[in-house]
């Protein structure tokens, strides 16, 4: 396994981006669009680059089978770490494995999922056509894959409001930024991971925005009303033009039945 690149950010992501108000909202909407589209548990999920488990420790508690994959090795201990205060029956639930995204398939015996997830991953990846690829390896017959993406159309947005005014010029036509981690990101459209999906295997069925007002503001945590927000962003989430200009949006499809459908 390649040195942990996720090491230095680990605290800052988990510790500090999920507690935010955003943070919070972004699991908050998510998790309600992905309970639209997945079966019943106790069905089988992978998460994608799962990290500390926030989209996915609420499946288990659900009773799903979850399964976390990620190659971080600071990132499975958070995971660790969080589910060491949940109770027997959901840490029994949770599966922990290291590996890369493009591994996935061997790093799980062949396995055959019935919800594969990859929220938050495909932005710091030099491009979606691998990990889209596994995911439809991933998914069994029938079965949902849920993607959560940059949204490179509203590029310019971030850097406007930070009056990066030059910055926000050249973000019309941009497909990168540095992210408020730090980190390089890359941004995707609803169009195009559609077709890498179609190629994959995997019929798209809905998309979703997932922040819209709640990433441009400054929300202090224990000064805002986290559930007013959340069910906004929710209603802004499944409407046009709102969900266009989200930060970042939800892709759901579905696997073909068979080969070839």
């Amino acid at each position: 396994m390649v040195e942990d690149p996720w090491r230095a950010l680990a605290g800052p992501f988990v510790d500090d981006a999920y507690a935010t108000v955003k943070g919070r909202v972004r699991t908050f909407v998510l998790h309600r669009q992905l309970m639209r589209h997945l079966p019943p548990p106790p069905a089988t999920v992978l998460d994608l680059g799962g990290g500390a488990g926030h989209q996915s420790l609420p499946l288990a508690r659900l009773g799903y089978d979850v399964t976390v994959l990620d190659r971080s090795e600071a990132m499975l201990a958070r995971a660790e770490g969080r589910l060491a205060h949940e109770p027997d029956d959901v840490r029994s639930r949770v599966n922990l494995v290291r590996a890369s995204g493009e591994a996935a398939a061997d790093a799980t015996g062949g396995r055959r999922f019935a919800a594969v997830l990859c929220h938050g991953v495909l932005m710091y990846q030099p491009a979606p056509e691998p990990l889209v690829d596994v995911m439809g390896q991933c998914v069994e017959p029938g079965g949902v894959v849920s993607i959560m993406a940059l949204n490179a159309q509203t590029m310019a947005v971030r850097p406007a409001l930070e009056h990066r005014w030059a910055d926000a010029l050249t973000g019309f036509d941009a497909t990168t930024e540095i992210g408020v981690l730090g980190a390089q990101t890359r941004g995707d459209t609803v169009e195009h991971l559609s077709g890498l999906l179609q190629r994959a295997g995997v019929e798209p069925q809905a998309w979703y925005g997932v922040w819209l007002f709640s990433d441009w503001l400054d929300l202090p945590v224990g000064e805002t009303d986290v559930e007013a927000v959340a069910a906004v962003e929710l209603e802004a989430s499944l409407r046009d033009p709102y969900r266009q200009l989200s930060r970042v949006f939800h892709l759901v499809g579905t696997s073909r039945l068979q080969s070839g459908q």
